[in-house]
């Protein structure tokens, strides 16, 4: 399993538009994604549950990834953020 800790600094946080493209780039992994904040921990692959956690600019989250592909799949969703960050400026 892979653990990283990521810091949401997009101005608008994680809404609707960037956790929908969060849910399209993990479910094109086999492995289980999910994101824990405080206590909460939901399904990476749910933007149910990601609008659920109130990712806001500033927030840190710990994403858990374990799976067969998890490596590619971690990577991958963190250069995600860092693509989401780069649109806001």
């Amino acid at each position: 399993m892979i653990a990283r800790e990521l810091t949401i600094n997009n101005k608008s946080g994680l809404h609707a538009r960037p956790a929908s493209l969060w849910v399209q780039a993990a479910s094109r992994f086999q492995s289980k994604v999910r994101i824990k904040r405080g206590e909460a921990i939901v399904d990476g692959k749910s933007i149910l549950g990601i609008l659920s956690l109130g990712l806001s600019s500033g927030s840190v989250i710990e994403l858990l990834v374990e799976g067969d592909d998890e490596a590619e799949a971690a990577l991958s969703l963190e250069e995600l953020m860092h693509d989401l960050e780069n649109q806001d400026r």
